[in-house]
């Protein structure tokens, strides 16, 4: 097994200085937490397990969170809360629904001028994962004199049900989101931290949340800057479909007959967590047949009940043409073979092979929901001849089958997404693509894939960045401080710091490339490898490809929808223009 390695120096101070207990009072009470030596350099404070809502348990379950009540005396903020109650990939059940916690480290409680705050939000695909130090340790990035905050959320049916009723609107997982930022407003100062200066930042369902966050009501004024790693909101695999069909199939799977919403909402708060978390729930054939890894409860467009607060309640296309909120920078990007992670969630190699000779599976999911029969098979016919032409899939063209996952799960959305707010927003925007290859990369082992049909070879897949930001505690790896490995964490963590700091990556020269924000005309984007490598129009040839698409078969949901609408508008100017000029 794999060791972490550090020089000797450092590991003797770590080994021989032992952690001291510190204080901080916060608006509820005081907490312990405990000052400590990071191998990599430096010392923070750490304070784990802080109570940010009520425990969302009894009544409180699958409601909107309740802010947390004071404590007498000293709390203990030296271990980890329970992870909110999931099951977990490998099918094992973990957590608790008293779960509503966060962590904070910190290289200083009293600096000079107040520190820049990181607010980490974790992906899982809504369904798994916790902000715990194992899978995201601060050692990298509070070197960097940053203010680390991670934090869980409620998951799968517990924070994500909807039953189109004022009790359950949906969507309770993203309000815990929303509370955890409020929580940040009111303390962050106590740690060293700078409540005006706060950057929310997210991989996976976690980048999708940071997405969501730049068009709710519910989240305005709580940030100034957001990065989104392999998230976007437009994407298919961060929202359900159905969302109150889908609890009614789960209610008659259990038994239950009823499709009155406020009847379910009473059977499933009776029920042990246990019965109704991680099953599986497929409300159409494509979830049951083309992608089974995808049918758990995720965020929904909230009805708008007038009287409480909605975190999503309209739809996001339109959202995002009104533009994100003001003056808040973004930088968001994806991984070079997402589409591994694609194979996984479609049920592996076998999955893909039955299924991939239907037309139908060469048709987005987005467009499968909008379009007729013979407009997917049109769109099918059309994506399967530019990807594999007309042969069979098999493990000779899996890179192809690849090449279109990717696109059609993250990397298309990922450029789409940017070309809308950059067309409806005056904010500041930039585009990576990430590219770090070494043995950081462990992700394709973790998901269980077999490397034989993808050849040799070292892959950026899907969350393969999350370990250049964070210590990888979980999966004993070497990182020594003079390696390749840790010489690129220090350029990641560098870009990802100077960003929440400066509201832009490279300020100077000093990691030797310069990345420009993005625009329409120009489309920069930054390929994060070893090398930083300046580009621009990321992926042209696909997205041009795909653009058309949408353009022909779902035109109201283009990337290209604002620039026609905007050219209309030049064109009514110009003959209004000339009317009024020639009276």
């Amino acid at each position: 097994m794999r060791q972490i390695l550090v020089p000797s120096a450092a590991l003797f101070l770590f080994v021989v200085q032992a952690t001291a207990d510190v204080f901080v009072e916060v608006n509820e009470g005081t907490l312990e937490g405990t000052y400590e030596q990071n191998e990599y350099g430096g010392s923070f404070y750490s304070f784990k397990g802080i109570p940010y809502a009520l425990p969302p348990v009894g009544d409180l379950r699958f409601k909107a969170p309740l802010p947390p009540i004071s404590w007498q005396g000293v709390r203990s903020a030296k271990e980890l809360s329970s992870d909110c109650y999931q099951v977990t990939p490998s099918s094992l059940a973990v957590g608790s629904e008293d779960c509503l916690y966060l962590n904070v480290y910190t290289p200083d409680l009293n600096p000079t001028e107040p520190l820049p705050v990181m607010f980490w939000i974790h992906g899982g695909g809504f369904f798994s994962g916790n902000g715990g130090d194992m899978d995201y340790g601060p050692e990298f990035l509070v070197r960097h004199d940053v203010v680390l905050v991670a934090f869980n959320y409620r998951l799968d049916i517990l924070g994500f049900l909807s039953l189109d009723i004022e009790e359950v609107p949906g969507n309770a997982g993203l309000k815990d989101q929303v509370a955890a930022l409020r929580w940040v407003q009111n303390n962050i100062r106590k740690f060293g931290g700078d409540p005006d200066n706060v950057t929310i930042f997210g991989e996976s369902a976690g980048g999708a949340s940071v997405t969501y966050h730049l068009i709710s009501p519910m989240s305005k004024g709580l940030f100034k800057r957001a990065i989104a790693q392999s998230g976007s909101p437009i994407s298919h695999w961060p929202r359900i479909l159905e969302p109150r069909e889908k609890a009614i199939t789960l209610a008659r799977k259990l038994g239950f007959t009823s499709t009155d919403p406020h009847a379910i909402y009473e059977y499933f708060k009776s029920l042990p967590v246990e019965t109704i978390v991680k099953l599986n729930i497929p409300v159409t054939i494509d979830e049951q047949a083309i992608i089974p890894g995808a049918t758990h409860f995720a965020s929904v467009i909230e009805k708008d009940f007038g009287n409480s607060e909605g975190f999503l309640t309209e739809d996001l296309i339109e959202a995002l043409e009104k533009g994100i909120h003001e003056d808040v920078d973004v930088m968001s990007g994806y991984n070079e073979h997402e589409g591994i992670f694609g194979l996984v969630i479609r049920g592996r190699y076998e999955n893909v092979f039955k299924y991939a000779d239907f037309l139908e599976f060469f048709c987005p999911l987005e467009l499968r929901y909008h379009c007729n029969k013979k407009q997917i098979l049109e769109i099918g016919r059309q994506m399967r001849n530019r990807y594999i032409k007309d042969d069979l899939v098999t493990e000779e063209n899996i890179w192809d089958i690849i090449t279109y996952l990717s696109l059609e799960d993250f990397v298309f959305d990922a450029i789409r997404w940017q070309k809308i707010i950059a067309q409806s927003s005056s904010n500041k925007f930039y585009l990576y693509k990430f590219t770090c290859k070494s043995e950081l990369n462990i992700m394709i082992d973790l998901f269980g894939l077999d490397r034989g049909p993808l050849g040799p070879g070292t892959f950026v897949t899907h969350a393969d960045d999350l370990r250049y930001l964070f210590p990888p505690k979980l999966y004993p790896i070497e990182v020594a401080l003079n390696s390749t490995e840790f010489r690129m964490i220090e350029t990641v963590t560098t870009l990802w710091t100077n960003f929440a700091k400066y509201g832009n990556p490279t300020p100077d020269e000093s990691l030797g490339a310069h990345w420009a924000p993005y625009t329409l005309q120009n489309q920069d984007y930054l390929d994060i490898g070893e090398q930083l490598v300046p580009g621009t129009e990321p992926e042209k040839e696909h997205v041009e490809f795909w653009e058309e698409i949408y353009k022909k078969y779902l035109p109201e949901r283009s990337s290209g929808r604002m620039d026609a609408a905007n050219a209309l508008l030049t064109v009514g100017l110009f003959f209004i223009s000339k009317k009024i000029g020639g009276m």
